[in-house]
């Protein structure tokens, strides 16, 4: 009786008979992952945040006020001595007088002043243009009113020398005061709207004359 316990065990095999080799099951060593040592980053996320931003420098300085209050002022100098030059298209077209009512009185003012052509003409020259506690772009503005102005004064000589009454020489300073006349306006209302712009107006053949003074 003694051997049938031991036929028992023999019947039942132990779990390490039925364990298939490990070596029957491995993979062969081609098929066996390969493990890099090299650490491989991820490629960088391209955000707005990190992209360079391009600098804009601001280095735009806005002209003071001021500034463009006297700038503007001074080209009124040249105009009051400058619309004499209408009379002949005041006179053929009286609408236009309509134009420039507001500023008669302002004119009469003027005029009213015992000479204050020359009282205006030399206390902008000497007062503003040749003081160097203004800046630059009244003194350029201011200069470029006084050079105008003495231009405006050569037409008024040639009529006194030449004093044409009639004829082609009557015809030919009509057109030569009609042609001042839009220059003298046109002069104006430009330099005054880029005054008050804060931005610098260029007058041809003035503007060259003007900074050769400064």
């Amino acid at each position: 009786m003694a051997s049938l316990p031991l036929l028992r065990l023999s019947l039942h095999p132990s779990p390490k008979t039925l364990k298939p080799p490990t070596s029957s099951l491995r993979s062969p060593p081609f098929l066996l992952p390969l493990k890099s040592t090299a650490k491989i980053s991820p490629p960088p996320s391209r955000t707005l945040s990190s992209r360079p931003r391009p600098t804009i420098s601001m280095s735009y300085n806005p002209t003071p006020a001021s500034d463009r209050l006297i700038s503007a002022a001074s080209y009124f100098l040249p105009f009051f001595n400058g619309i004499q030059y209408g009379r002949f298209l005041f006179a053929q077209y009286p609408s236009l007088g309509l134009l420039f009512e507001p500023i008669f009185p302002l004119m009469s003012l003027y005029r009213s002043i015992p000479y204050a052509s020359f009282v205006a003409f030399f206390a902008l020259y000497l007062a503003v243009v040749r003081n160097p506690a203004f800046t630059r772009y009244v003194r350029f503005n201011s200069m470029q009113a006084v050079v105008l102005d003495v231009l405006l004064a050569i037409p008024l000589l040639l009529q006194r020398i030449l004093s044409p009454s009639r004829g082609l020489g009557f015809r030919i300073l009509m057109l030569g005061y009609n042609a001042i006349f839009i220059f003298v306006v046109a002069c104006f209302l430009y330099s005054v709207v880029f005054c008050i712009l804060g931005r610098t107006p260029y007058l041809p053949i003035v503007a060259s004359a003007a900074d050769r003074q400064l």
